[in-house]
């Protein structure tokens, strides 16, 4: 098991397994040193646990939940191409959706949870740029979605 793995587990969560895409894409593509994930939905065991508006049917601390387990994702998507995630020198960008009821405002919040979650087990390689984006709708009505780029140590 790797160090960034024995850290994911010593907070109590599992590195889950690469989420199948819905569509046309790939979870993950490298680009030289860099990995490129697509976004990553807050799937667990193939579902997800809650639908909805954030600001209506779910709430920013349920969504914040959400974003650490779509952090989660991406992670799992970044293995699966690198093979190895202490091979991740840094998270370079994060990208976060919030499917957002009209009058929510939060969206850096929510996002708040991926971040933090990349610094919880990556340290200062965590630290990264964000954007946190507030739209209409995401696929399958999913609260939250978060893409993130890496830079990988060469193998």
């Amino acid at each position: 098991m790797s160090a960034v793995e024995e850290k994911i587990a010593s907070l109590g969560l599992t590195l889950p397994e690469v989420v199948p895409p819905i569509a046309a894409y790939q979870p993950a593509v490298q680009s030289g040193v860099y990995v490129f994930t697509a976004g990553q939905l807050p799937m667990v065991d193939g579902a997800l646990p809650v639908t909805g508006k954030v600001g209506a049917e779910v709430t920013a601390e349920e969504a914040k939940d959400l974003a650490r387990i779509c952090a989660l994702n991406a992670l799992a998507a970044v293995k699966s191409v690198a093979g190895d995630l202490d091979r991740v020198a840094r998270v370079v960008k994060v990208v976060g959706f919030v499917a957002s009821a009209t009058d929510f405002t939060g969206q850096p919040g929510v996002i708040n949870g991926a971040s933090e979650l990349l610094g919880e087990v990556l340290g200062d390689k965590g630290v990264h740029a964000r954007s946190a984006v507030g739209v209409t709708v995401l696929p399958l009505d999913a609260p939250v979605e978060v893409e993130i780029q890496v830079e990988l140590t060469e193998a």
